[in-house]
């Protein structure tokens, strides 16, 4: 409690200071389309937290000896943690490429590693072997460190997520007891609380890639920590549920953003906390939302560390797998009802039909020796794409094919120069089911397999 009080009282003289001092020199984040501040705030969180959490470390001499005893565990992350630290600070003054970032967030998590944190096995699998624990223990504290960066999007949303996170990690270390974990993360829960009075809505100052990043991966040294007391699934479980929102949250983004075709480090406003307040939220009820859950999954996780859940444990994970899937849905994103569409719905296969039937279009196009040869072909296929009629103009010869009974339903019509004299007129209801995906790239193809034909026919023509 002493460590965390110490913490809590660094934080919160130095936070103000810190704050006035930078917004007098005009290093704030300013507002933009995707950020709901209005007015400009300085980046700072991260300096008091750093400084009040190592404060809080420094065994004084008047403090008790039996603190020296369990901090070797905390002054191990030190260095790490310090360079990400840096890290952070420098994209938050200057700027830093994503991956200048990802290069010095890697560059930590070895620290972190050769220092003795290590993921070091996940299930009873691989232990403690350097070709499986170092990858891990690099995708763990990486995870870790970019999820709360990227979900602080709204007053005091990552910082109260690090709250509930560490304060998790000294519940279950207590709980263990693992009591250099309990005394390496105190701290953090301090410094934090400190900050949530500064950082919540109306918040006056914010964490910052410095604050951010550095919450993130002191709570991926302290799971890691964590799961090396147990390698089993339930060791691995509790750290795992702790920081389970921001986790979740750039597992989405990152699905998002592939899904979408669109750069893994590009902005957007697709995140949780995004959609929340696109639900109608206001900010400050979506992060009390969000406090909730975090809350009800630290819930969970504390459950797992009782001696009587073994017992349970199937059960429990299955109920938070369904929690998740009807959290995402209620999200309502886009890119995962059209994905769905597409896996079960049918789309898919019907997509890749229609792709055959495209190539096997194009190769009977070029197959064909006339005119004539090329408007069989084009008729044969205009009913598989879902078109009620179809004209075609080729080097003076016109011809026309109509569906019978399509002519009674609204249509819609375009005309495809094929050449200065050659067109393709095309004729589609409007209430058509059939492959819609695949009309652009229909036209497209024909459009490039005539044109080629009759470039080779002009060729001829010379010859």
């Amino acid at each position: 409690m002493w460590l965390g009080l110490k913490a809590f009282l660094v934080c919160l003289i130095l936070t103000p200071i810190f704050r006035d001092i930078f917004r007098s020199y005009g290093i704030v984040d300013k507002p933009d389309r995707r950020k709901v501040h209005a007015h400009p705030i300085p980046r700072i969180g991260g300096i008091p937290i750093a400084i009040g959490y190592v404060v809080a470390l420094y065994p004084f001499s008047t403090e008790s000896h039996l603190l020296t005893d369990y901090l070797p565990l905390a002054w191990k992350m030190i260095p790490a943690a310090v360079l990400i630290f840096v890290i952070g600070l420098t994209d938050d003054l200057i700027g830093l490429k994503p991956w200048q970032k990802l290069l010095g967030q890697l560059a930590a998590a070895a620290l972190a590693y050769w220092a003795g944190v290590r993921v070091v096995g996940v299930a009873g699998f691989f232990p403690n072997e350097i070709w499986t624990s170092l990858p891990l223990t690099l995708f763990w504290l990486l995870a870790c460190t970019n999820a709360f960066n990227l979900v602080d999007g709204l007053d005091g949303l990552a910082a109260g997520m690090g709250l509930v996170a560490s304060l998790t990690m000294v519940v279950a270390a207590l709980q263990e007891p693992n009591l250099p974990l309990a005394y390496a993360s105190i701290p953090l829960v301090g410094a934090l609380l400190a900050f949530l009075c500064f950082n919540f809505n109306p918040a006056t100052v914010f964490l910052g890639d410095s604050g951010a990043m550095l919450i993130g991966f002191l709570l991926g040294c302290y799971g890691a920590v964590w799961a090396q007391k147990s390698a089993t699934l339930v060791g691995m479980t509790v750290p795992l549920l702790a920081v389970s929102i921001p986790l979740l949250d750039v597992s989405l983004t990152i699905l998002r953003r592939f899904l979408r075709n669109q750069p893994i480090f590009s902005a957007d406003r697709g995140h949780i906390h995004h959609r929340l307040l696109d639900r109608g939220l206001a900010p400050s009820r979506a992060v009390l939302v969000l406090y909730l859950v975090c809350a009800a999954a630290a819930a969970f996780a504390l459950l797992l560390t009782h001696p009587y859940a073994g017992r349970f444990y199937g059960p429990i994970i299955l109920v938070i797998c369904i929690v998740v899937w009807v959290g995402i849905r209620q999200l309502r994103y886009a890119e995962f009802g059209i994905a769905s569409r597409l896996l079960f719905g049918g789309e898919l296969q019907r997509t890749l039909g229609g792709q055959i039937r495209l190539e096997m279009l194009a190769e009977k196009l070029g197959e064909a020796e006339s005119e004539e040869g090329c408007w069989r072909v084009l008729a044969a296929s205009i009913d598989d794409f879902g078109f009620s009629a179809v004209e075609l103009s080729l080097r003076g010869h016109n011809w026309h094919k109509g569906i019978a009974g399509a002519a009674d339903s609204e249509s819609w019509s375009l005309q495809v120069p094929l050449s200065d004299q050659d067109w393709l007129r095309l004729t589609r209801p409007f209430d058509c089911g059939v492959l819609p995906m695949m009309v652009a790239p229909f036209l497209d193809t024909v459009r490039r397999a005539i044109q080629s034909k009759l470039q080779d026919w002009d060729r001829e023509a010379v010859l």
